[in-house]
């Protein structure tokens, strides 16, 4: 009986994806032939309606965070779930941002005369479908929708069972902003049901889904890279560093560091592994371990650092080899001495995650050697690994992080949602 009811829910499924995946191909036409105008219209008019409804939308995302309570879920995902009154101005300047960014569709570059007499240049175009599947934050909805309305995709998205209630709203609100503004409102689908058969049968056909990216935990990530039949955006892990160096100046080491990783312990750029230099240890590690105790961050450090930050009187405890390579999305921090730059550089290579590193020194001669070697999506100097962001990059917002090394790479934007296609120019030519 169970066999029976379980090929009755997969057909469902299938039943159910055929529906948006057919109607999101077909609205992907108009999406890509439409031009700058209705584009930002829509942007304007989802700007417009998000403050509008701000308090409507709070009201359904308190609904969420009651759930979520209930379940017991740790703090960190509560803090990623709840919709604020300045997440929705946060999410309206994003869409007005990206209403003011150049459209990229159409526009040839390098276009370049050839001795055969014609020119040869590469035009941006849109992908196409992107299915875009999430966890817990409910911006992403409109993050997403914004992205790829510019970018003159279609996009089908899957949030997060979690936050069904706010983002069924958020899409709803999408799809009015499209139709108000002339452009086809199945350019945003929406799977409003938390079944994980949906998953499945979005990322295995091709013939709806150009493009996945997900956005959300390991778990997510993994488990799609098994199942996906289509080309992912991605990334795994968020193990980012921040390397204090030896010629770098204390009070902005300290200020840069304290922002890195208390500002906002969950998202993927906070900073989860600290790298000192062992000249300026004893001077620096006192002084950030005072922070990291009155804002509660447990420390885990290696020996040397362990040795200086007990002798200053705060607590800190032993680290083990596992939390070289962990992710803590929470109140926990592991610190490490260095010899030299070399060490940090190839520390970082091995153990972090390729997504944002950070160092802070006043060499300008070990800070381009640190760009260039640390292998990494982003790579800052004297500033907070926090700044890795499409927003703050000026991207408008991002539809998320890639530390792939294909396509598209870091912060995706507006750019990372197209493609180029080559195309020529002529006056009659012929080959010979």
């Amino acid at each position: 009986m169970s066999e029976v009811t379980e090929n009755e829910s997969g057909r469902a499924a299938l039943d159910y994806m055929r529906d948006l995946g057919t109607r999101a191909r077909a609205a992907s036409k108009p999406m890509a032939a439409a031009r700058r105008a209705p584009k930002d219209k829509a942007l304007a008019v989802l700007s417009r309606l998000l403050l509008e409804r701000s308090e409507e939308i709070q009201a359904v995302n308190r609904e969420d965070l009651e759930a979520a309570k209930l379940k017991g879920y740790p703090d960190a995902f509560i803090d990623r779930l709840t919709v604020t009154e300045d997440t929705v101005k946060k999410m309206a300047e994003g869409c007005a941002q990206v209403a003011k960014l150049p459209d990229p569709i159409g526009a040839i570059q390098s276009l370049e005369p050839q001795p055969s007499g014609i020119l040869v240049g590469r035009m941006r175009v849109p992908l196409g479908v992107i299915a875009i599947i999430y966890e817990s934050r409910p911006n992403v909805t409109v993050d997403a929708a914004a992205l790829t309305l510019k970018s003159g995709n279609a996009a089908i998205l899957r949030g997060g069972s979690e936050a069904i209630r706010t983002n069924r709203i958020l899409a709803k609100i999408v799809s009015e902003a499209l139709e108000e503004a002339g452009l086809p409102a199945d350019a945003v689908q929406f799977v409003a049901t938390p079944d994980r058969d949906m998953v499945d049968q979005l990322v295995t056909h091709p013939e709806w889904v150009d493009i996945v990216i997900p956005r959300g935990g390991k778990g997510l990530v993994s488990r799609l890279m098994e199942k996906s039949r289509i080309p992912m955006i991605k990334h795994l892990n968020g193990i980012c560093h921040t390397y204090i160096d030896s010629y770098a100046d204390i009070d902005m080491a300290v200020e840069v560091t304290d922002n890195a990783k208390t500002q906002r312990f969950s998202p993927c750029n906070t900073t989860e592994t600290l790298l000192v230099h062992e000249r300026v240890a004893a001077d620096f590690l006192p002084r950030i371990a005072r922070i990291f105790h009155d804002k509660k961050v447990e420390m885990r450090a290696d020996d040397p650092s362990l040795d200086i930050i007990q002798n200053s009187g705060f607590a800190a405890i032993s680290a083990s080899p596992e939390d070289w390579d962990t992710e803590y999305n929470g109140p926990v921090i592991s610190i490490k001495v260095m010899e030299s730059l070399d060490e940090a550089i190839d520390f970082i290579n091995e153990h972090g995650s390729h997504h944002t590193d950070a160092i802070v020194t006043d060499s300008y001669t070990r800070g381009e050697r640190f760009l260039r070697e640390v292998d990494s999506a982003s790579v800052l100097i004297n500033a907070s690994t926090r700044f890795a962001d499409g927003f703050e990059y000026g991207l408008g917002a991002e539809i998320g992080i890639s530390t792939d090394k294909l396509h598209a790479r870091g912060p995706v934007g507006l750019e990372g949602l197209t493609s180029q296609k080559f195309v020529v120019l002529g006056h009659g030519e012929g080959r010979r």
